[in-house]
Order: C-alpha cells, then structure tokens, then sequence
C-alpha cells in the first residue's frame, strides 16, 4: 500500500508528523509513504526509512509571482511527480488551503481532517473522507489520530518514536557526547524572541562551567545576535550557515540545547537531546517540543534560573 503525506512546512509541523509514519509502519511494514514537502526541508521526511519518495514544492518562491509560477516548466514538473503514481491514499496532515489543493491535484483518496478541527475550514472542500480530532490534545498526538483512523491501526500513545535513522544524516553520529551546548535563538516572531542580553549572560554562565557555545543561524539578523551573543567570549562558536542535517547531526552531538520556539527545537526534541525551551505567547502543552528530556520554561525567566533548569535535566544524563 502507497500513501502520500502531504505537509508542507513549517520545519515543526514536518517534524510532529514523523511518529505517525513510525506508528502506521510498525502496524503494517507493507506501507510505503511519499511525501510532498517545501523545498527548504526535504531532507527531513527523507531520515525516515518508511518515507521512499519525497517531492519537492517551491509554495512560498512561487505565490512571488503566480503567473510565472503556472506558465514556467517548473510547477508542471512538480504536477507531473505528484500525478506520476496513483496513491491508495493521500493524507493532508497540515489542514489549509494549500495543502487540500495539493492533495486534490495528487491521484487517490483524499484524507483530512474536519472542518470543526482544522485550521482553515475551506480546505475540507478538497477531501473525500474526513475525521475529527480533538484541538485539545498535542499536535504529534493530532497527527497520530489522524493516520490511526486512516490507516485503520491501533497505537501505543506512550511509545513515541520519531523514526529518525540517523546514520542516514551521519555514521559516526552519537559516537560519544562533546561538552557543548547549542543554542537555537532564531525563531519567526519578534514575540517569541529572548533578549539577547539574557543570551549573551547565558553564554557567559555555561562557558564559565567549562561548555563550548555552538550557535547556529539561519538569516543576517540571526547572524548578527549570534555574533553579539558571542561577543568576547572565546568559547563560544558562530558557526557558517548550516544544512539541516549538519544542524541535526550538531544537536545530536551536543550535551544539551537551550533554545526559544523554534522549528530546530523540535528537532532536538526528536532526536531526544536535552532541551530547555523558552515560550512566549504559544502554549507548549499544544505545540511545544515533545519527547524525552525536555523541560519549558516562559520568556520572562532568567539566564541563572534557564542555568539551573538545564543543569537538573542533564545531570545523569
């Protein structure tokens, strides 16, 4: 049986789906997904083993310009590896407009959520069958009740597992712990920021403890804090921008993170390295990083009880 997963972005969102692909392998090893993702992030649905085919879509270059978008050779390309196979199954884990178009545009069975529990309601016009999970559960649990009634199978809640084979992002990775800390300061939204200052104490707290200070970045203005974060501080690293298998490969390495909401959070979170999250206006008990080692604190905390939190999650560790 061949099923298409259609999650397009964010880099959270892509991650939260990965443990109901391990849920629906485990209960039938038959099932085989492809996976229709943004551009940016198709490395991640390829760490999966269960994932054979993922087909790449440029949704945020091309509403640039839509016109040159439907006339060039590059969105038939896309249509044509969308329609090339005709799928048992296409599940729309993500719930909007976009993402219920590319499930209609794909051969198969269409599959999503209602319109009492999506995001935006219209996108219910583009399913052949719907179902209803609750908005008061966690999105890894959401999208694990959605693949369990699709794919009719039972799952054990307790058992999360992510699936991430992670000699496909390295060989050697996991081969003994550095005594580094990353930290993952970028994130989307001017309210879900920490003050730099705050960093900038933090660094200098974890330094004096004897840790190195890996901080990643993803644009110029991440660029900049990072580099005002690590002001003066000979062991703190700002490293050269990274592929998100050199980032997975980095904080699976790491002994800890301490990071805001982020997409990268939670793939420290999936790969179960220890984890501070900082929370501003989202509520971590729906979207918030989700497995084993992961503490969340609010922004308004300071960098000596942050230091406090990280050290009682990894001592023993």
């Amino acid at each position: 049986m061949r099923v298409l997963i259609v999650k397009v972005s964010s880099l959270g969102d892509i991650i939260h789906t990965l443990p109901a692909v391990t849920d629906a392998h485990r209960a039938d090893a038959n099932l085989t997904f492809d996976w229709v993702v943004e551009e940016g992030f198709t490395e991640v649905p390829s760490w999966h083993p269960a994932v054979d085919k993922v087909i790449p879509v440029a949704i945020r270059r091309w509403r640039r310009n839509l016109m040159k978008t439907y006339l060039n050779k590059e969105f038939r390309s896309f249509r044509r590896a969308l329609q090339g196979i005709h799928y048992d199954l296409v599940i729309d884990a993500q719930g909007l407009i976009k993402s219920g178009l590319i499930s209609r545009l794909s051969r198969g069975l269409t599959i999503g959520l209602s319109n009492r529990t999506i995001r935006e309601p219209l996108a219910t016009l583009f399913y052949n069958k719907v179902y209803s999970v609750p908005w008061t559960v966690h999105a890894v649990d959401r999208v694990r009740q959605l693949f369990s009634r699709a794919l009719n199978y039972d799952y054990k809640k307790k058992e999360l597992d992510y699936g991430i084979n992670l000699d496909a992002i390295s060989p050697n990775i996991g081969n003994g712990k550095r005594r580094e800390i990353v930290f993952l300061h970028g994130t989307t939204r001017v309210s879900k920021y920490w003050p730099e200052e705050k960093w900038r104490h933090l660094a200098s707290i974890a330094t004096g403890h004897g840790y190195d200070v890996i901080l990643p970045w993803g644009n110029e203005k991440e660029k900049k804090r990072a580099e005002f974060i690590g002001k003066d501080n000979l062991n703190v690293k700002v490293l050269d921008r990274q592929s998100l298998s050199d980032l997975a490969r980095l904080i699976s390495g790491s002994n800890g993170v301490v990071a805001v909401d982020t997409g990268l959070g939670h793939l420290a979170a999936a790969l179960s390295t220890p984890t501070v999250s900082l929370y501003g206006p989202t509520d971590p008990g729906l979207i918030g990083t989700y497995g084993a080692n992961q503490v969340h604190l609010g922004l308004e905390k300071e960098p000596n009880y942050v230091w406090g939190k990280f050290e009682n999650l990894t001592n023993g560790l």
